[in-house]
């Protein structure tokens, strides 16, 4: 992917730039990568919280991983990008072993891999432009990022970013003050960024109400459909992750039980999914039910 910074002419108005910026960032991609999860897992103790979790992600698509609370799909995407360390397995992106990177080609993985979390993880005393233009590090040396000397160019990306999701009239107030939504929604424009190639999201709308869950995953969507960054986004509602997902990958007890496009999630595989005649224990099968998602990229 072309970074953003090398396109941007530093002679063209503010509004000039805020207008491009908003159709470069997180542009398509003409062969999109592919995502390879290899027989990976991770154990706490005795506990094994992924158990030899295998998937193979055509770049693009917008993956919803749903399953009761412990069933390890938050520690699934943790190791996608190693906040947390595999205890075996092997990451693949583009060839590349990302479960073999360290030093500063680990920190461009986690660039190119970027994070969403539930308690947005923002500064609430810094202002909302300065906490988005923390996904500009990256890109910038130390001595830049810490007095807040960011570049012209970095700021006009942050503010197309704001931009992108109605957010721009708020960029100088301090994160603390907006909503909840406003809040997940500048987490988002942060991560996008970093000009990420992947995007994770940690349960993101777990404490929203269900407007502002409505907002925050039109912006995920937005991210995937017109930026084409593929997205990996834990859902505790099987009806959000019906309506915004293209495949739906199912976890019990750390391992994948089901893989398919949401219409191949019925009423009774969700109810033995989550064990309960409302909420999706286990099911009974030990093998995933793998469908067409496994290799479905969606249509832009």
């Amino acid at each position: 992917m072309q970074r953003l910074s090398g396109r941007i002419r530093t002679d063209r108005d503010h509004n000039e730039a805020v207008a491009q910026d908003m159709r470069n960032i997180g542009s398509l991609q003409t062969a999109p990568a592919v995502l390879v999860i290899e027989a990976i897992g991770k154990t706490f103790g005795r506990v094994r919280a992924v158990d030899n979790v295998s998937l193979s992600i055509p770049g693009g698509q917008f993956i919803g991983v749903i399953g009761r609370s412990g069933a390890g799909k938050s520690t699934l995407l943790r190791l996608l990008n190693r906040l947390t360390e595999p205890s075996g397995g092997h990451i693949l992106w583009n060839g590349t072993d990302v479960t073999a990177l360290h030093g500063r080609k680990l920190r461009d993985w986690r660039r190119r891999c970027a994070m969403i979390f539930q308690q947005f993880n923002l500064v609430g005393r810094l202002d909302v432009l300065n906490n988005v233009l923390m996904g500009r590090l990256a890109y910038v040396p130390a001595w830049q990022s810490l007095p807040k000397l960011w570049s012209r160019q970095d700021k006009i990306i942050a503010m197309a970013a704001l931009d992108q999701f109605g957010l721009a009239g708020v960029a100088a107030q301090r994160a603390e003050s907006l909503s909840g939504g406003q809040q997940q929604r500048v987490a988002i424009c942060r991560a996008l960024v970093q000009e990420p190639e992947i995007v994770l999201a940690d349960e993101p709308v777990a404490s929203l109400d269900p407007e502002n869950t409505r907002v925050v995953m039109d912006a995920l969507q937005r991210i995937n459909r017109h930026f084409g960054v593929t997205v990996f986004c834990n859902l505790h509602s099987i009806e959000l992750a019906r309506t915004y997902c293209d495949r739906l990958v199912g976890m019990s007890a750390g391992r994948v039980v089901f893989d398919d496009v949401p219409a191949g999630l019925t009423d009774a595989a969700a109810r033995e999914l989550y064990g309960t005649d409302e909420k999706p224990a286990r099911l009974t099968s030990e093998q995933p039910l793998v469908g067409a998602a496994a290799n479905a990229v969606p249509a832009t």
